[in-house]
């Protein structure tokens, strides 16, 4: 066996060996998380929110985006416990 790295073949020719008729079925896993449409918005927040919020992004280490959509899911989640959440893993 070479001492060649392994690597994963790319999208275009994962999809040219699908076109060849290839069997490609070992490339997925069949576990996928559906993606909703995602709509930006604009929101206005005090200079001390936006400070509590890079602080909480720092100390975990994650962007201030991903902080803002933590808290705001764990908020819905709590305000309604028994909604089904959008998005959730499907296998």
């Amino acid at each position: 066996m070479s001492n060649k790295s392994k690597r994963s073949p790319s999208a275009d020719e994962i999809a040219g060996m699908a076109t060849r008729g290839e069997d490609v079925s070992r490339f997925f896993t069949n576990q996928f998380t559906v993606v909703r449409p995602v709509r930006r918005v604009d929101v206005d927040l005090t200079q001390g929110m936006l400070r509590e919020l890079d602080e909480r992004a720092a100390r975990l280490n994650v962007s201030r985006q991903a902080v803002i959509k933590t808290l705001l899911r764990h908020a819905l989640d709590h305000e309604q416990p028994n909604r089904p959440r959008g998005g959730r893993r499907v296998s």
